[in-house]
């Protein structure tokens, strides 16, 4: 069995595979403060709820953009599976060419995101990861990865906002009945969600306008169904595209 993992700022995301069929997955909190031993105990317990046994598992894909957690990963893998893993960057084989001045600026999750969404959706198409930071990547008919946009994450600008404003406070990630608020609960989630919402649409038309036709546009990450529900140019959620990019990635080095 493959154990493909996407280590984020924010959140830990992991699937087991059984050749091409995802067989289990979970979502956890990202502490770079855990030891390997630690992440050893929770996805020995998250298999085993499955009925899954951590000794079935002799393949694991890793993309991350933390550093720390591929020092953790590796060693987990290492010490206890007695596998090397799979950690995916620029440098890897991936079938998409990276079209940046400098394609080390390329981070892990965004080439696996749109590697996978090219393999099932073909191209163009722009892939919005709604994470920690949203991000916006285009990918060309041929399948070139081109480039893309970054945008502060819905939570972490819902942080910052809070922590500033003294007068302000947290309030439920969900659109209220009318744009212009009538109380300070109602202004905020107005900003937030119908604000994020045309954020993520004129991205997304301004890249259309460069690319010079019309992209198949695919969200995915915790907080694709939050805003792509209330966007005007999101064709397709796909919350489980990057687990699927690390497998397909995986099988096309190691098969």
């Amino acid at each position: 069995m493959l154990l493909a993992i996407d280590c984020g700022n924010t959140h830990i995301v992991l699937g087991v595979y059984q050749g091409q069929k995802l067989l289990s997955h979970w979502r956890l909190q990202s502490n770079a403060n855990r030891t390997e031993d630690e992440y050893l105990v929770l996805i020995e317990s998250l298999l085993n709820r499955e009925g899954l046994n951590i000794k079935d598992i002799n393949h694991l894909a890793l993309g991350t953009v933390v550093p720390t957690f591929q020092t953790i990963f590796m060693r987990l893998a290492k010490k206890y599976l007695n596998i090397t893993p799979l950690c995916i960057d620029y440098t890897t084989d991936t079938g998409m060419p990276i079209f940046l001045d400098n394609p080390a600026e390329a981070g892990a999750d965004r080439i696996i995101n749109a590697v996978a969404a090219y393999a099932v959706y073909g191209g163009p198409l722009i892939v919005v990861d709604f994470g920690t930071a949203t991000t916006f990547d285009c990918v060309s008919q041929k399948g070139e990865f081109l480039g893309g946009a970054i945008a502060p994450g819905i939570e972490i600008s819902q942080e910052a906002l809070f922590s500033k404003a003294a007068r302000l406070f947290q309030v439920p990630l969900s659109p209220p009945e009318h744009v212009i608020g009538k109380n300070t609960q109602e202004c905020l989630q107005a900003g937030l969600i119908w604000g994020f919402a045309g954020q993520v649409d004129g991205l997304i038309r301004r890249m259309q306008q460069e690319l010079g036709q019309k992209a198949y546009v695919v969200a995915t990450g915790g907080l694709a169904k939050t805003i792509a529900d209330y966007t005007e140019t999101i064709d397709q959620i796909d919350p489980m595209l990057t687990l699927e990019g690390l497998r397909l990635i995986y099988e096309r080095n190691m098969s």
